[in-house]
């Protein structure tokens, strides 16, 4: 498996569960198919890191950077 064939992976189990955060669905993931956690990290596309990380901003668990209007 890719990169991006996991971030699509992930993508759908998103749309599918949208009250699941990215993170979450992640770990659903890894514990659905018993792969430990560790393992996907090499897995997540440059796109997927960045919702992860908005996410994490929301949620107070990294500071939050400025973002250019658009």
């Amino acid at each position: 498996m890719n990169s991006k064939e996991f971030s699509l992976l992930i993508e759908a189990q998103r749309k599918d569960m949208p009250d699941m955060s990215y993170m979450e669905c992640i770990l659903h993931y890894c514990e659905k198919n018993n792969i430990e956690p560790e393992t996907v990290g090499k897995l997540i596309s440059k796109a997927l890191k960045e919702k992860i990380s908005i996410e994490c901003q929301k949620l107070n668990l990294l500071e939050k950077t400025a973002v250019l209007p658009i």
